[in-house]
């Protein structure tokens, strides 16, 4: 089972703060692409991750990335300071 937290838009374009799912998914891409076969709002959410970090167990991380062992997937836009 994995935790998976979404923040800012994406929240708002899936309707989820958080869920938990069990996935055979080897990568966070592959985590993706299930998500994105489930329901259109995911394939929305997901259309271009190049407009989305990851995250795994805190600790910022890339799209091809395994979820080997990781208790929580969070996504969310880039941030900006100013």
């Amino acid at each position: 089972m994995v935790d998976i937290v979404y923040f800012a838009w994406v929240r708002e374009r899936i309707g989820l703060a958080r869920e938990t799912l069990q996935t055979d998914a080897a990568t966070v891409a592959d985590l993706v692409a299930e998500l994105c076969a489930r329901d259109p709002r995911y394939a929305a959410a997901f259309a271009d991750t190049s407009a989305l970090r990851v995250a795994l167990d805190q600790e910022l991380s890339d799209f091809d990335a395994p979820l080997g062992g990781v208790r929580e997937v969070a996504f969310f836009p880039p941030m900006t300071g100013g």
